[in-house]
């Protein structure tokens, strides 16, 4: 509260009216699979464009390498291709997959994460040196310098004095005098201009090239805890790791006649010419990566590991993303893989799964009982799988349909809004189905939840059906759920302000306006149903809603209901004939 200790005119702004709720987004999809390369580990990658899944994660993979495994690159093609602008991407790995790696001089380069692309990368080192220039004067360790700039603590320098060339580490640097770690005995010093006399600073330069992706670093330093640091500096590198071998780390202590540890030298301070490198820049390749089992990846692989923020892998590490929308994990119908799916799904609430149908079946029977392993609100499954071009191969194949489907979520989501059911949509760049069904089989297929993408003449090829996974009447369409995971996830995230707020009549009453100003506007824009806000929605939140309990263990309880508009599944007209009355004589 304002505190008013002396007379005058005080002017206050508070709120007190609905605090204004934009909906979140439902359009952004979630892949796993297998890559060419890409992170394997911590959170998913946004990528806006294939082309941005190309340069992270690579190309298309091969049917004769990766078989069933391959979909992935294809699947986010058929995304964005599908009206899809925004996908997170984690790349799944077989437990055998290695990186490729080489050693050179006190340099261990390895590939910044596991796959064979690594060996068509070229990683050239050089020696550098960020700043060169004449010692004027010396002072023991202290060094006056025609010019400091550049030189810094924990910079490893080279003094040269026309004939020998010894190496120290700046400790302190104040105008143009640098202090070194010793004295320095080397006869350094001269004013004439044009000496051959100098001191340098000690560093290399790594330039990793794979294609079009090209990172540069220059400036980096052998030396432990220097701020240019080539480790530290390299850590977020999407290419490549480096590490400093033992030859430029201390030894091990040594023991003397009676068995006590002998403390171990410090490392020598040699620049990476002088550690086993070169003068002249090197261009190495690095070798020994491996895709691993890829053909037979187990379900581990595309699942992943909890081990905490930033160490996830596989599906796991969507626990970190709440931007994710729309999951799939194409062409992957392996049932430990799909349940888990949808039970990440199931626990989250703020994502719906896509699921495949494998290939090979065909007969309804067969696709019924995949179909009746599962019963879930928050999953649809389709089926057939579709023919498209195959970019890599140069020809015709088939593709799992949960790429094309999460692009046409989202292209339904922004044309028309996420109560629309996503149906009777074209499927882009779909030439052919791997099975035509007929409307007979379809009537086997479409009340158990199997949504049928289907060919009609003179229409293309169209999405058929609007249904979940589930057995529960109530959320049978699947436009239904992610309404509900809309709104839900709109209040969640536009509500934090109410949190730790007096629990008064005022905050409910603000509540209550702010909820119902947002549900306005969703009835406005066709997502409920009734003539009106009162047909289509309900607020209630005060002390029908709340006990006393309640409020004192700090518990605000806001009941909401909607009347969500569901889709025109069964278009019937009535005709009737109607006979003509005789006209008048």
């Amino acid at each position: 509260m304002a505190e008013y200790l002396s007379p005058g005119v005080y002017v206050e702004e508070y709120d007190s009216g609905a605090t204004p709720m934009q909906g979140v987004s439902t359009s952004t999809a979630g892949f796993i699979g297998l890559a060419e390369r890409g992170p394997v580990v911590g959170q998913p990658q946004l990528v806006t464009s294939f082309a941005d899944y190309k340069r992270m994660y690579g190309g298309y993979l091969s049917e004769a390498s990766y078989g069933g495994n391959r979909f992935l690159p294809y699947a986010v093609e058929q995304f964005f291709a599908n009206g899809g602008s925004r996908a997170y991407i984690m790349r799944a790995v077989p437990g055998d997959a290695k990186a490729a790696s080489i050693v050179t001089g006190v340099l261990k380069i390895t590939a910044a994460n596991p796959g064979a692309w690594a060996e068509d990368m070229r990683v050239t080192v050089a020696p550098a040196s960020k700043a060169k220039t004449q010692v004027m004067a010396v002072n023991g360790a202290d060094l006056t310098l025609k010019n400091a700039d550049g030189f810094n603590p924990g910079d490893v320098v080279e003094l040269f004095d026309g004939k020998t060339t010894a190496y120290a580490t700046v400790k302190g640097a104040l105008d143009k005098v640098i202090t070194l770690d010793a004295p320095c005995t080397l006869d350094v010093a001269d004013t004439k201009v044009g000496t051959a006399k100098y001191i340098r600073t000690c560093e290399i330069s790594i330039t990793a090239r794979l294609g079009e992706n090209m990172e540069t670093y220059e400036g980096l330093s052998l030396k432990p805890g220097a701020l240019n640091n080539a480790v530290t500096r390299l850590a977020k590198s999407e290419l490549i790791r480096v590490e400093i071998t033992a030859a430029a780390k201390p030894a091990a202590p040594a023991k003397d006649k009676d068995g006590k540890e002998v403390p171990a030298p410090k490392a020598s301070i040699v620049p990476f010419e002088q550690c086993g490198g070169a003068k002249d820049p090197m261009v190495l390749t690095l070798a020994g990566g491996s895709n691993g089992s890829v053909l037979t990846a187990p379900a581990d692989a595309f699942l992943g590991k909890d081990d905490g923020p930033g160490k996830r892998t596989g599906l796991q590490a969507f626990l970190e993303n709440n931007s994710v929308s729309v999951m799939a994990i194409p062409g992957i119908t392996a049932p430990e893989v799909q349940s888990s799916l949808i039970g990440f799904c199931e626990n989250k609430k703020s994502c719906f799964a896509i699921l495949d149908v494998p290939i090979e079946l065909k007969k309804t029977n067969d696709v019924a009982n995949f179909r009746d392993m599962y019963d879930s609100t928050y999953a649809a499954m389709y089926h057939p799988w579709l023919e498209m071009y195959d970019a890599g191969a140069k020809h015709s194949a088939y593709f799992p349909p949960s790429g094309a489907m999460a692009g046409i979520y989202a292209r339904t989501d922004t044309s028309r809004g996420v109560h629309k059911a996503p149906a009777n949509e074209v499927v882009t760049g779909c030439t052919g189905l791997s099975c035509a069904y007929n409307e007979g089989e379809q009537d086997i297929l479409n009340p158990i939840g199997v949504n049928l993408i289907r060919a009609f003449t003179g229409r293309g090829i169209r999405v058929w059906g609007a249904r979940t996974i589930s057995s529960n009447g109530l959320w049978k369409y699947l436009n239904v759920r992610r309404l509900f995971i809309y709104i839900e996830e709109s209040i969640k995230a536009n509500t934090n302000w109410v949190v730790f707020e007096p629990n008064s009549q005022v905050l409910w009453g603000r509540v209550t306006r702010t909820i119902e100003a947002f549900l306005a506007t969703c009835w406005r824009d066709g997502a409920l149903m009734g003539t009106s806000p009162s047909e289509a929605f309900f607020v209630e939140c005060g002390p029908t809603t709340m006990t006393q309990d309640d409020i004192d263990n700090g518990r605000l309880i806001c009941q909401i209901g909607i009347a969500p508009v569901k889709p025109a599944e069964f278009v019937i007209f009535r005709i009737t004939q109607k006979t003509a009355s005789g006209g008048e004589g």
